[in-house]
């Protein structure tokens, strides 16, 4: 397919701009399917945790109130997926949240929205490949643990296990380059292998005749208010369905209307917290969960699995496992490299990483330097990394709750008057209160992070990255501000927008583009 690029001069402003040619960036070719993008965003919402943390969140949550936490929290989601269905439908390029921070407030705010989303998918890419070489240690110890090099937070640095994260790394940074074409079909075909592999962990752990019921109580911790044993664990929700939101990256690859968008994502949601809920309940059932989270195991799901399945049941954790890191490996690789594209277009970062592989159409720069910021992270250890991984779900947050008060800026009651400068399908009170609830659900969620005391408050560590991260933002925002004015918001809408904000959001925002209107 070949790719289509706008070399036409779209606004009178160019000449007078040293930052702008007049011209639009060459867009991506449309090649991404329906269930690819399904998949997509299944499968970057998972990831290795489902796999990996069961026993923390019993330990959290017990049996009734995880799964019932993993449950709410994806129905919580839904309310945040009416704002993304709405925005993609309306804008969809390249850059997702980046450019519904910059329809509903503008460049500046559009520049710290990219800059944590940036930080967060790239972290989560970094944590994925980590969790192979985790799998790889707990398969094959004698391997893997060769090579001790140092110990950080606690963690035992091996050269075996580095190399295979970096390996992994740059497999799926070359599958990126490759094209979508190539990674969505993949992506689908490791999102069903893996639903299938839960299936018949869960099917397997209820049929046998070693497990009783009575393993999954108490149902909550003791010592722990129920309330609180579930609040800790919705709090967390905006990490575990950290993925969802990598839909609107790739808008502007879809090969099917982009109104289809939130019907996606809502099916992908209720898929995952359904195989979060599926795979907690198998843990608990598989052997007492009080004994199990008591015990110093790096990895008891797999013990609590392996006692009652044996061979089989490691088989079948191992697949569901390497496939869930594969999409989320590849799933974050797209979209972090989509807002890298969306800012590059912008000037926010250099302009280079608004580039296009010639062959391929893909935003490589991105990717390669995603892939390449991540092949420093194995080195540093697992523990090290969690604490800036655990930080990122505040930079996501800040993401949704952009979507949802940019959605509810744009939506006006059913029976209001038309105006102009309304997009299509705006006149909605229900899609208006919808928004609004995700926007309180997302500050709910920030609360939970943030505010001391509160059950899933971040730990020092990574409130001190964040602050490092907020801080570095700040520095890299004041370094480019000079070459910023050079560009008016007109200007900058056109390059990441594709066309001028709407008239019903520009009035609003100019004051906060960091670059008067009209310059």
């Amino acid at each position: 397919m070949k790719a289509t690029t706008d070399k036409t001069v779209t606004s009178p402003m160019a000449s007078a701009s040293p930052g702008f040619d007049g011209d639009q960036p060459e867009r991506m070719e449309k090649t991404l399917k329906a269930h690819w993008v399904w998949a997509i965003a299944l499968g970057s919402a998972v990831g290795w945790g489902a796999f990996i943390l069961p026993t923390d969140w019993l330990a959290m949550g017990g049996p009734l109130g995880a799964v019932s936490g993993f449950l709410i929290g994806g129905a919580l989601m839904v309310l945040i997926a009416v704002s993304y269905g709405f925005l993609i439908k309306s804008f969809p390029v390249s850059g997702g949240e980046l450019a519904f921070a910059l329809v509903g407030f503008g460049r500046t705010h559009a520049f710290f929205c990219g800059w944590f989303l940036t930080l967060g998918y790239t972290c989560i890419v970094a944590l994925n490949a980590s969790a192979l070489a985790l799998l790889f240690r707990k398969l094959m110890p004698d391997v893997v643990q060769q090579g001790y090099l140092y110990t950080v937070a606690g963690w035992d640095v091996y050269l075996v296990e580095v190399i295979i994260s970096m390996v992994a790394l740059a497999v799926f940074a070359y599958l990126n380059i490759r094209g979508t074409a190539l990674s969505g079909r993949i992506q689908f075909i490791a999102c069903v292998i893996m639903l299938v592999a839960v299936a018949c962990i869960l099917v397997a752990v209820i049929a046998s005749p070693q497990v009783v019921f009575s393993n999954a109580l108490p149902a909550f911790p003791e010592n722990v208010n129920p309330i609180a044993a579930i609040a800790a664990i919705v709090a967390i929700a905006p990490w575990a369905f950290i993925g969802f939101d990598n839909v609107p990256q790739a808008a502007e690859e879809f090969d099917f209307p982009p109104a289809k968008a939130m019907k996606l994502i809502v099916l992908a949601l209720l898929a995952a917290a359904l195989l979060y809920a599926a795979m907690i309940a198998a843990v608990a059932m598989a052997a007492p969960w009080e004994a199990l989270v008591a015990g110093d195991s790096a990895w008891g799901t797999a013990d609590a699995l392996t006692g009652v399945l044996g061979g089989s049941g490691l088989l079948l954790l191992t697949i569901g496992i390497t496939m869930g890191v594969s999409t989320g490996l590849n799933g974050f690789y797209v979209s972090a490299s989509r807002i890298l594209l969306g800012m590059g277009r912008a000037q926010m970062v250099p302009k280079v990483f608004a580039r296009l592989h010639p062959k391929y159409k893909t935003p490589y720069v991105g990717v390669i330097f995603v892939g390449a910021v991540c092949l420093v992270s194995p080195w540093f250890g697992r523990a090290a990394l969690t604490w800036v991984v655990d930080m990122s779900a505040v930079g996501v947050t800040v993401a949704y709750l952009y979507t949802c008060l940019c959605a509810f800026k744009i939506f006006r009651p059913t029976n209001s008057v038309e105006r102009a400068g309304d997009l299509e399908g705006t006149r909605s009170t229900s899609k208006k209160v919808l928004s609004a609830l995700g926007a309180v659900t997302a500050l709910v969620f920030m609360a939970l992070l943030l505010v001391p005391g509160s059950p899933g408050v971040l730990g020092k560590e990574s409130m001190s990255a964040l602050a490092v991260w907020t801080l570095l933002g700040v520095v890299f925002f004041m370094m480019r501000r000079k070459h910023n004015k050079t560009l008016s918001d007109e200007q900058v809408d056109i390059l990441v927008l594709g066309a001028p904000r709407p008239e019903v959001t520009k009035l609003k925002t100019s004051s906060a583009s960091g670059a008067p209107a009209g310059n």
